[in-house]
């Protein structure tokens, strides 16, 4: 299935360095109505128009195209900037064609404006449906300056020449995000003579420069005011207008995919638009360089999650420190009750839920706190004053002594002053804000040469039948461990390991290729505190006499969950009833690679 990656670090990095430009501007950045627009019989009136027009017309149009008269055409929805734009192409000596609302609003400013219909006396058709298709529009776009025939062919047909366009498009991404709107009102909302022109342009940007963001219109009048032989700004121009087409059309593709197909996650292409939101300082390690990128997919819309974080405080995010801020995150959304999640390379090393916010950090941290120094604290609940000089002054429980150190916090909130201490702890410290993970994404992730596409891991302890295989039961509480500890793995590496108790993890074991280790991790760990607790294994156990489930009994666990679905299930329940410890099996598993 491809799936087109619509951006990359290096063109991003080569824009910046010749345009300064900001991120990619897309569609729902616009905020015009999308009927009864600008590019008023701007393109389908053009061609009958002069061929039925008087010879005074005809021979008018014909002296524009010869005489080097400069001519732009400007047709937008977003008008930003644009009596800037307009006044600064008239003062450098360019004649301007525009169409209904932005002639208006040229006119408005005091820029002399040709209206289109003054040259076609054509009007749109079709209940606008057809404005700008038209050769006398496109052929003055696509001829070739240094093409004697096709200046030729300008002349018997009377067309001039434009050598700007500066258009942007419909807000579809606007409109199908607003609220209920109807698939025959979607379809109106689709531009058609926008992209086709931005596209003519970006073809023949060697004699006409292509402006689809108002970001660029000062360097737009810059160069004009040069001898505009810089090819590689026009090919940058080039590049963006074909970009914002692109990113259009994947906004339409998978609108018209939802509207087709519903219930399919999967369709046989698609494309990932993403908008450059900041170039990092480096990637995993200094020698990588990096960039973040936000999806703009129609599914992300008021999805939440680290990509649309708001930082309030601290250094500039890196590559890890998103990547570790996803991982809690994503956890810490996951309870319902007050929690903190402490994480560590993306492994949640302490996890504690209680009514009292500030108990549930404490605990969170002392369940690794080695790990968690220097590591990303996250919590479900808005951050106040009062939990802020918790996490300001708490001392390491391994010391007493030593005030702990965070990369990041971040919570779906902060109080005026709860933000206020946090800012005081430390100058680099990250103070991030984020809404809630949404349900239902699909998650993509990439290997050399292709991309893995898969529903989210959605599944929660309620959606689930724990299914008791043991001769003991277990009593409420454990069952209520189990289901905490069995929660907390859902976010570790696999091979995973997590024991738990009284909604508190005591210890985990992460990433370990033989399943016994990562066992083995976890009691280290937790210590003492293990016995009677409950452990949960993200999949089933392999064996269990003298291996990882005999182990784990022996240690004085109460209760184990786990998937089941190996030939050995019988083994396990044997070895739980000989040392009287329940079993529960959840036929889930919680694979995390």
């Amino acid at each position: 299935m491809p799936l087109r990656l619509l951006s990359s670090p290096a063109a991003a990095a080569k824009l910046a360095a010749g345009l300064r430009a900001a991120p990619l501007r897309r569609c729902h950045s616009f905020a015009r109505p999308p009927r009864h627009t600008d590019r008023v019989a701007l393109a389908s009136s053009l061609s009958v128009a002069v061929r039925s027009a008087s010879p005074a017309v005809a021979a008018a149009q014909t002296e524009l195209s010869v005489s080097g008269k400069k001519q732009v055409l400007i047709s937008l929805s977003n008008k930003t900037d644009l009596a800037y734009l307009g006044n600064g192409l008239q003062g450098l000596g360019y004649s301007i064609v525009s169409t209904g609302g932005t002639a208006s609003s040229l006119e408005a400013a005091g820029v002399s404006v040709t209206k289109v219909e003054e040259i076609t006396h054509f009007p749109e058709m079709l209940d606008g449906r057809v404005k700008t298709l038209h050769p006398s529009v496109h052929g003055g776009i696509l001829a070739r300056r240094d093409q004697e025939h096709h200046l030729k062919a300008l002349k018997d047909h009377g067309i001039g020449t434009f050598d700007v366009v500066v258009v942007n498009l419909y807000p579809f991404y606007d409109k199908v995000t607003s609220g209920n709107i109807s698939f025959e009102d979607g379809i109106e909302t689709i531009d058609i003579g926008g992209p086709t022109m931005i596209r003519a342009a970006a073809k023949n940007h060697k004699d006409v420069l292509i402006v689809v963001d108002h970001n660029d219109y000062p360097a737009l009048l810059e160069y004009l005011k040069g001898n505009q032989e810089d090819q590689q700004f026009r090919r940058m121009l080039a590049w963006k207008a074909f970009q914002h087409v692109a990113s259009y059309d994947s906004v339409v593709s998978e609108w018209f995919w939802k509207q087709s197909n519903k219930g399919e996650m999967f369709p046989p292409s698609f494309t990932v638009p993403l908008e450059l939101k900041s170039t990092l300082r480096y990637g995993e390690n200094p020698h990588q360089s990096a960039a973040f990128y936000t999806d703009k997919s129609l599914a992300r819309v008021g999805a939440g999650g680290i990509g649309n974080l708001i930082q309030h405080h601290g250094k500039e995010m890196s590559y890890n420190n998103y990547l570790d801020a996803d991982a809690a995150w994503n956890c810490v959304s996951e309870f319902d009750s007050p929690t903190c999640v402490v994480v560590k390379h993306t492994n949640p090393c302490g996890v504690a839920s209680r009514q009292d916010i500030l108990e549930a950090y404490r605990l969170a941290v002392k369940g690794d706190a080695v790990s968690a120094f220097g590591g990303i604290v996250a919590f479900n609940t808005i951050i106040d004053e009062d939990l802020a000089k918790e996490i300001r002054e708490f001392r390491s429980p391994t010391d007493g002594q030593t005030r702990m150190f965070y990369e990041i916090v971040v919570a779906p909130g902060y109080t005026d002053k709860g933000l206020e201490i946090l800012r005081g702890k430390s100058k680099t410290l990250r103070i991030l804000e984020a809404k809630r993970s949404g349900k239902g994404m699909l998650s993509l992730r990439q290997v050399s040469g292709g991309w893995l596409a898969q529903e989210s891991d959605d599944l929660t302890p309620e959606k689930i039948t724990f299914t008791t295989k043991s001769e003991r039961s277990p009593q409420e509480n454990e069952l209520a461990d189990a289901k905490f500890a069995w929660l907390c793995a859902k976010h570790v590496k696999s091979n995973a390991i997590v024991i738990a108790k009284n909604n508190c993890m005591l210890g985990m074991g992460s990433g370990q290729p033989n399943r016994r280790e990562s066992v083995r991790i976890a009691f280290r760990k937790a210590g003492e505190e293990a016995k009677g607790a409950a452990l949960a294994s993200d999949a089933f156990f392999p064996f269990a006499w003298n291996d990882a489930v005999e182990e784990a009994c022996q240690n004085g666990i109460g209760i184990i969950a786990q998937p089941g679905g190996s030939k050995k299930d019988e083994d396990a329940i044997a070895c739980c009833n000989k040392y009287g410890v329940s079993l529960v099996l959840t036929g889930v598993r919680h694979f995390k690679h």
